[in-house]
Formats: C-alpha cells, structure tokens, sequence
C-alpha cells in the first residue's frame, strides 16, 4: 500500500484523510491498515513516533461507520496519551458521521464523565483505573464494543495495570476484534496476546531497540556538582523547544523553580499534579507559550508535541528501554531532532546496559571511568576487621561473641572523689 486511497474505506472516511493532508501511509501503517479492516486480530510493535495512533485510528472508524451496531474501546496507560488520541480520532470524525466519544481518564471530573456517557458515545477512550471505576457504577456499557485497542501495553502492564485490564475485559463481548500495540513484547504481554488475541497478524516494523535515525544524539560526562551550570550552557546554545527529562517529581518541581528563577519561560509536568494543571502545561508547551518542559517519566511515552527540537536527559531512566522512548519525542513524523544525555560517574552501569540494548556488539563505554568519592570511602569501611580474608560483618560479630573481649569493655562506674562532681553518665 502507498496510499491511503488505495484502502477500500468508508467515503466520509477518506474524505476526513483528505482533509487532513493524510498521503503517503508510514510503514506501520502500510502493514497493520490492510489486515485490521478486513476484521483480523493484530500484534504489532514498531519504534515510537510512527503514526500507530492513525493506524488504529482509521480501522476503529472505518468500523464503526460500516457497522452501526458496534461500539469501540481504546485503553491506554496515561491521561495525557488519552486525551491525545481523542484529539486525533474526534479530528478524523465529522458531524455527518454521528459518532460520539468520550475519554474516561482520571483526575477529571465524575459527572463531566458521565454527562459524556449519558450521551450513548460509540468510541470510549480510557485509563484502566478510570473506566474500571465507571464499571462499578455501571455507567459504562461495554457489550458491544466488538472493536478493542490496546495501546502502549508494555507500559501499561509495567505500571501493574494487569488486573484492570483483565477486570475490563470481562465486560467486552468474546467475539470481537483486538489490536494490541507495543513497544517490547516480553513475556507477561505474550501472554495476554495468548489468552485474548485470536490467530493475530504478526507485524513488526523496525527496531524497537534502535532510536529513529534522524535523532542527532550526543553524550556529555559531568559530574552531579557541575551538572546544572552545564545544563544551563547548553539551554542557553540551542534554539527550538526543549523537553528535560529528570528521575522525580520533587527533581521536576525544583528544576522548574531553578530555571525560572534563572530566566526562562519553563514549567514541569508529572504524576503528583491535578488533571487540569498537567493539561494546561502541555497546552502551553504546544503553543510554545514555554519554552522548557521539564518532566519525569510521564512524557516518556505517546507524548506527541512535533516541535520538540532537543529532549535533554538530565537524568537516566530506572530501566533502559525508557531511554528509547525518551529521545522519541522528538524526530517526531519525519522531522529532525536531537537527544543530548548527561552521564555522571554514578551513571556508568546504566548508561553500559543502554548501549547493549541499542547494539549488543558495542563496546562498552565508560568502563574507566572514575566512580564517585563516597563509593571508594564505603569500600573501604567493609574491608575494615581483624582478619582482611573475612568481611567486616563476619569480623565484628566474632569480636563481640568473645567473652574474654566482653568481660574487658565491660560497663563500670567511674570512682570519683567528690560526689556529683565528673560522673560517668
């Protein structure tokens, strides 16, 4: 397929691509589009920033316009990921096609959401916790959704949304379709694919381990003392839209108030803020109202702001596939864009095992590189002892179990000339 006028889709469909200058199809959408509409289950993986969103996003609408009677599910890991996907799928949908939705996310209010449902919307966008609480009010019907999407399932499944997905999944009917998308198919997920897909198409596009070759990406060894004024440098060089990447909520918080103070139209984004703050944010980074997100792991994924010009990983991931979805959010739907990464000494095992991941046969970095000064003083400690063959654990309690030893340090008063004067305790 080279384009989309080659699908047999629904007219008002097609016009809505048209509208909306869709042409050529990416590579993940070449493959999955074809086999999605014509009812087949599909598992696909493919590198971030390829347009999976669309690529679902056709099928479910095309579905939906074909077949009154169906509904459509998308359940996905994030508030912002689904509001995104709701903004993508309602600008595909025009009035005359009567197809009503709703994002069901937490953090939002619970009569807006149900004015939505009240309203009999045919495609539900959701978190996992969200509609599993709709379900227990019985305000969501999900007998008809024969049209399921599974969205970034490997994050979902790391933030341990298992048993809401599988609570959910009793409530959709047993025949229907699925497309489930992923970045990495361990094993829990080839599971699910097991137990709920059936006979799926197969599609892989790319390497999921390998960023997008656009991405210019470039290393600078610091130390954590300099690292701010080096951050500061590099700001101050580059031009465009900057997404900072940091381990905590509290590192965002005080990065942002840092960066403020030190001139620059920035913000910051992560878990612990309300629903509407966090949405607000990322409006104004879109508008480019600020210049500077700083944010935790939370715009690491589905996140799609196509001006990003640099994302800057202050800090490096927990585990080292996150690094790839990372510098994604930029380079985004053909643009270029660049991943700077700052690596202290305290970085070099994390930052060896990404290199693995990106290119198994590399060699490895940093392996000279100096460790920190409080991980040689801590070694040491442990070697201290009687015996220098015998760990400082084994050695100190073989002094204390000697009764000779015991009988020596043992505890007495002081004898003292003048009473209250000089005492012991």
């Amino acid at each position: 397929m080279e384009t989309f006028t080659e699908l047999n889709l629904n007219p008002s469909l097609m016009q809505s691509i048209t509208r909306m200058h869709f042409k050529i199809p990416t590579p993940i959408q070449a493959q999955a589009i074809p086999p999605a509409l014509l009812g087949k289950d599909v598992l696909g993986t493919a590198q971030t920033g390829t347009g999976k969103t669309l690529c679902y996003g056709i099928a479910c609408i095309n579905k939906l316009l074909n077949d009154r009677v169906s509904n459509a599910l998308i359940i996905c890991p994030t508030r912002e990921l689904a509001v995104q996907i709701g903004d993508v799928l309602n600008g595909l949908i025009e009035n005359s096609m009567n197809i009503k939705s709703a994002v069901l996310i937490g953090g939002e209010s619970m009569q807006k959401q149900l004015k939505q449902l009240r309203r009999h919307p045919r495609l539900i966008i959701g978190t996992p916790g969200r509609l599993n609480d709709h379900l227990k009010r019985k305000s969501l019907k999900l007998h008809q959704s024969y049209f399921l999407v599974l969205d970034e399932t490997d994050r979902m499944l790391d933030m341990g949304f298992t048993p809401q997905i599988e609570q959910i999944l009793k409530f959709v009917p047993k025949r229907h379709q699925t497309l489930l998308f992923s970045a990495t198919l361990p094993q829990n997920i080839l599971k699910i694919t097991e137990r709920y897909l059936n006979d799926p198409i197969r599609i892989r596009v790319g390497s999921t381990t390998t960023p997008i070759s656009k991405i210019k990406q470039e290393v600078i060894q610091v130390n954590e003392g300099e690292k701010y004024n080096k951050l500061l440098e590099e700001l101050y060089k580059r031009k465009g839209s900057i997404l900072v990447f940091v381990k905590t909520k509290r590192n965002a918080d005080k990065m942002a108030d840092r960066l403020h103070k030190d001139g620059h139209r920035c913000d910051c984004m992560h878990g612990n803020l309300r629903q509407s703050k966090r949405q607000k944010t990322l409006i104004a980074f879109r508008s480019g109202k600020i210049r500077i997100l700083i944010s935790t792991e939370l715009a690491a994924r589905g996140l799609d702001v196509p001006s990003i010009q640099h994302v800057i990983n202050y800090h490096l991931p927990q585990v080292p596939e996150d690094f790839i979805h990372r510098i994604g959010r930029t380079a985004r739907a053909g643009a270029e864009g660049s991943a700077l990464t700052f690596i202290t000494p305290n970085d070099r095992q994390m930052w060896n095992g990404i290199q693995r991941l990106i290119d198994p046969n590399i060699k490895q970095e940093f392996n000279n590189f100096k460790k920190s000064n409080h991980r040689r003083r801590f070694s040491r400690f442990k070697q201290r002892g009687n015996n220098e063959s015998k760990s400082f654990k084994k050695n100190y309690f073989e002094r204390f179990s000697n009764n000779e030893h015991r009988r020596k340090k043992k505890f007495r008063f002081k004898k003292h000339s003048r009473r209250g004067k000089n005492r012991a305790f």
